[in-house]
């Protein structure tokens, strides 16, 4: 399987498939493909075997379906685009090497990479974290490629170092990485910042991804150019 990465503010993956290779990505992302690629769409997949495994999934971003692709009779080349502005990234997947990512943000992987729902620590995670802090697990062994908003920054966190992000900027991070939520501090910020009340805290060890660009603030900057209905 070879992979091939172009383009800059609206990247496209590229992957060629061998007949003996599997890529499992989420439904709806196909871009393009050659005729001799063929999709099987199914629940039981990416490391979920049960129907209840396939909702937790769907719970955390990810698709209740997933298809399968596969190339027939010699190599074959399925695409991927990029919804939003942003980057693709590539990264090995191993055991004790997996990582959370934001929703939505999980893009493909091969046939041995799993997408589950990545429990929160605390019961306050779940419930006030919003939807930046419902996030995807990514484990298994292969290689998988996620798609994050904006410019990417990436931060190595030491052991016991602390970094305080707004949900809807932490892109992915390495399992190691421990990750609750905190209160903006100041019942005045809280109510009148515009910065919501809640952060996610990140404690290292481990590499954190975040992105400059959310799709909610996506949404705010075009808005007011959408057209109105009289």
């Amino acid at each position: 399987m070879d992979s091939k990465i172009s383009g800059t503010v609206l990247p496209v993956l590229e992957i060629t498939l061998q007949p003996t290779d599997v890529l499992i990505a989420e439904s709806g992302e196909l871009a393009w493909k050659t005729p001799n690629v063929t999709l099987h769409t199914t629940t039981a997949t990416a490391g979920t075997t049960s129907l209840w495994g396939a909702i937790g999934r769907a719970l955390s971003g990810g698709g209740l379906f997933m298809t399968e692709y596969r190339a027939e009779n010699g190599p074959g080349q399925v695409a991927f685009a990029a919804k939003v502005p942003g980057a693709i990234l590539e990264e090995k997947v191993a055991a004790g090497r997996g990582y959370l990512v934001h929703r939505h943000g999980y893009l493909c992987g091969t046939g041995r990479v799993t997408l589950t729902t990545a429990f929160q620590q605390k019961l306050g995670s779940g419930i006030f974290g919003g939807n930046g802090f419902m996030m995807q697990k990514v484990g298994g062994e292969g290689t998988a490629w996620v798609e994050l908003g904006g410019e990417v920054v990436t931060k190595d966190l030491r052991a016991g170092e602390v970094l305080d992000v707004h949900p809807g900027h932490v892109g992915m991070l390495e399992e190691s990485v421990s990750f609750d939520i905190t209160t903006i501090p100041g019942v005045r910020n809280k109510l009148f910042g515009g910065d919501g009340f809640f952060l996610a805290r990140l404690t290292g060890p481990g590499r954190v991804w975040l992105q400059t660009l959310t799709v909610p603030h996506l949404a705010h900057a075009i808005e007011p150019y959408l057209p109105r209905s009289e």
